[in-house]
């Protein structure tokens, strides 16, 4: 076991510094928001219910600084959906917008967003196709920034980084920091291994004809992780996929630990279903407990405070490196680092033992086709 724990910190620590040195060269940079081309863009927002700061989260997509044509499409369940009172004040507010509301569902479709877009009424007339989940926040540059993207041919989809916002409870503070320096570090160290292959659900933007090639939308209705399942087929189709340097912005809306931690344990056995060697070996990304439990578990006291002192402080930069690049506003809880990978170490021990998650009021088994 000491061997074990000791190989397994120095791995930790290995990542801890190149996670630095990805998230620092993403910092650098630049955001390109100039282009000749202006591709027209239909902006699709699945919207299921009502959620905090939903009207600011919506709101941002109508406010865009962008000469081009762009449509923006709320999709809805039901006619008695919750947050449709709050689109339509958007549109009552953003008259010179053009707004569509379609309602129903595509039964048909396992994944119950994408059975919430791919359905009659939804017109997919723009060059660029975008869908972009209803909890996140983009600024007025936004569409200039992914269209700057799409100048390269060779661009089949875009997508985007994102940072965690919270409110002012601790739990949902845990989850900003699990999503700024974790999730997104590791996205960044998973560009090292190659061309990006899965797109992020807080961006899919993806030219028309690249989707009609893949088979439309009704190609990644059946998988939970439709993401990832997008930026495989561009990627089999011979275009490539880009990460923007442009970062959107999530609300955490949790505020009781135990929906927190559901929402994460959903995340992860989703990520242990697509790629199950790479997540079993995920445990890694966590230096610092894993080299508290080597200096309390071996009798080799120096070398155990050596690798905690290493540990603390990469662990430490990545926190201060992720908060600049992904332009965390902000005081910092560099206090809550410590209690945030032991939390993440413990979601990933929970996600291999079980197979259901929870997404809203549904469950669904992860490698399963029905509910």
């Amino acid at each position: 076991m000491t061997q074990f724990l000791l190989f397994a910190t120095l791995a930790g620590v290995l990542y801890l510094a190149l996670a630095c040195v990805r998230v620092a060269s993403f910092a650098l940079r630049s955001c390109e928001y100039g282009t000749t081309r202006l591709p027209s863009f239909t902006i699709l927002k699945p919207v299921a219910g009502d959620e905090p700061q939903l009207y600011e989260n919506l709101a941002s997509f109508c406010e865009q600084e962008y000469s081009g044509v762009f449509h923006v499409v709320f999709a809805l369940h039901d006619e008695n959906d919750s947050a449709r009172p709050t689109i339509e004040q958007l549109i009552e507010r953003y008259r010179w917008c053009r707004i569509s509301i379609v309602v129903g569902e595509n039964p048909l479709m396992h994944n119950p967003k994408i059975a919430n877009l791919a359905k009659p009424g939804v017109e997919l007339d723009g060059d660029v196709i975008l869908i972009a989940d209803s909890d996140i926040r983009v600024g007025p540059r936004y569409l200039r920034a992914l269209a700057s993207s799409f100048a390269d041919d060779r661009i089949g989809a875009v997508t985007c980084l994102y940072s965690g916002t919270p409110n002012r409870t601790l739990v949902s503070r845990l989850g900003a920091l699990g999503i700024n320096d974790g999730f997104a570090p590791s996205v960044l160290v998973a560009t090292t291994l190659g061309r990006l292959r899965f797109c992020l659900g807080a961006t899919m933007a993806v030219r028309r004809s690249v989707l009609e090639l893949i088979g439309g939308l009704s190609a990644i209705g059946q998988e939970l992780a439709d993401d990832h399942r997008l930026g495989e087929l561009v990627a089999a189709s011979g275009a490539r996929v880009l990460l923007s340097r442009y970062v959107v912005a999530t609300t955490v809306p949790e505020t009781k630990l135990r929906a927190l931690l559901s929402h994460e344990l959903r995340w992860a056995r989703t990520n242990l279903s697509l790629a199950p060697a790479g997540y079993l070996f995920s445990f890694l990304m966590y230096a610092l407990p894993l080299s508290l439990f080597y200096l309390a578990w071996s009798c080799n006291v120096a070398w155990g405070l050596a690798l905690v002192s290493i540990a603390v402080f990469l662990r430490l930069l990545l926190h201060v490196l992720a908060r600049n690049a992904l332009d965390v506003q902000g005081p910092g809880d560099l206090w809550l680092v410590p209690v945030r990978d032991f939390v993440s170490l413990g979601v990933w021990g929970a996600s291999l033992f079980g197979r259901n998650v929870k997404w809203r009021t549904a469950t669904y088994r992860i490698d399963a086709r029905e509910r």
